[in-house]
């Protein structure tokens, strides 16, 4: 896969594990008071960004 294909693939991924974190009152219960660039969506971010690349490859590693 291209490096940009790849780059598309994992934002998108990205992006919908993070709206199901954010969806679910267990893990995202209340917006902090710096909206988006708060402490608390900059760690849901980078777990999202985490998964994402874990679950890229580990379909790669199945492919193979």
């Amino acid at each position: 896969m291209s490096k940009r294909r790849n780059s598309e693939v994992l934002s998108s991924l990205a992006a919908q594990v993070l709206s199901g974190m954010i969806a679910n009152p267990h893990i995202y219960s209340m917006v902090s008071d710096e909206g988006a660039s708060g402490e608390q969506e900059k760690i849901l971010r980078h777990t999202a960004l985490e998964i994402a690349e874990a679950l890229i490859i580990d379909a790669e590693n199945r492919d193979e």
